[in-house]
């Protein structure tokens, strides 16, 4: 849900390393009544779901693709038939309390990262390629003429309760902000029906809500992406958290070739152009999901001053730079204290 006021925030359980021990005695304790998880494809993305109460998964998988159904409906720049491909410019309309909810997310977002994650960029999206599900984005294609030129602007959009007024040719694209809002949104929502805790991923946005397991929720977070019961495939932490949200932001995942320029998904507003890769992953803990995904595309936006940004919000980072040399900071534990054995509960896969 989105936050009325305030800076980013942090997690009140700070990301930690999931210990040797803490993961025994969270094996042990729940022998007798393991978590319950599942995963699907959704959004264009890979959905886990986990919950504490096995029997609770049936009716979780359900609110959740419930919500998610929504969610693209309303808020997908690919479907022809979604609400905020419909919206007009220029003039008033009236929007859905759904649609309403996640853009005012996203213009917080714009708001307290100074326009670094601003949703104004859809033109700018389309213009590099990404104009449709990744999956259907072929890898390599003919040169595209790129111009260099500062995107519309959040402060251009006004959303007054549920009246949103955007100027002509203005194309929101919410593609930084919409998972990471859901993932928050659909876990508050299992975990209040359910009553037992929940994580939700939504291709690396995570959100975990209700009371969580004995050693917090343990999540791998790695450069290469992978399933949580494979081995890892380069430099990894395994952490523990116990409410707020975690995202990883990536250059290196969803990127492709047109002419000789590699292009990701990941825009400067000021240039309308990819970021340059000063970062192949930014991992940020947060008080949620939302929070913790703004932080993490700001980072790899304002490449190496991201560091000092985020210290100096006290946000629990780890950043790996193009040439894989890891950054930690804000109380997030050193790769070495946190790639303890065993396997963890889902995985902060790159996006």
């Amino acid at each position: 849900m989105p936050r009325p006021a305030g800076d980013i925030t942090a997690a009140s359980g700070q990301a930690a390393a999931a210990s040797s021990s803490g993961q025994a005695a969270a094996a042990s304790s729940a022998q007798a009544e393991q978590p319950a998880q599942a995963s699907w494809r959704a959004l264009g993305t890979l959905v886990q779901l986990v919950v504490t109460e096995p029997a609770a998964l049936a009716s979780a998988r359900h609110l959740l693709e419930a919500d998610l159904a929504e969610v693209d409906a309303a808020c997908s720049r690919f479907r022809a038939d979604s609400e905020i491909m419909t919206l007009g410019a220029g003039r008033p309309v009236q929007v859905s309390p759904l649609l309403a909810e996640a853009i005012a997310v996203a213009l917080r977002a714009a708001r307290l990262t100074d326009g670094d994650v601003d949703p104004t960029v859809g033109v700018a999206m389309s213009a590099v390629g990404y104009d449709r599900d990744f999956d259907h984005i072929k890898p390599n294609g003919p040169p595209l003429a790129l111009t260099i030129r500062q995107v519309p602007g959040w402060r251009e959009i006004s959303l007054d309760g549920r009246t949103l007024t955007m100027p002509e040719g203005v194309q929101l694209d919410l593609g930084a902000t919409a998972k990471a809002w859901a993932a928050d949104r659909s876990a508050a929502r299992i975990a209040r029906e359910t009553g037992g805790g929940v994580l939700v991923s939504l291709g690396g946005d995570i959100a975990v809500a209700g009371p969580a397991p004995e050693g917090g929720w343990r999540i791998r977070v790695q450069d290469v992406t992978g399933a949580p019961e494979d081995e890892p495939a380069g430099p990894y932490a395994l952490i523990a958290i116990r409410d707020g949200g975690l995202a990883t932001s990536s250059t290196a995942a969803r990127r492709w070739q047109r002419g000789g320029d590699v292009l990701h998904h990941i825009l400067d507003p000021r240039t309308s152009l990819p970021a340059e890769p000063v970062w192949r992953t930014v991992s940020v803990a947060a008080g949620s999901c939302a929070d913790a995904n703004a932080a993490s595309t700001a980072a790899v936006i304002r490449g190496r001053a991201a560091l000092g940004w985020l210290a100096g919000l006290g946000l629990p980072s780890r950043l790996v730079d193009a040439t894989g040399v890891v950054f930690t900071v804000a109380g997030w534990p050193s790769d070495a204290e946190a790639a303890d054995s065993g396997a963890a509960d889902s995985e902060a896969a790159q996006k």
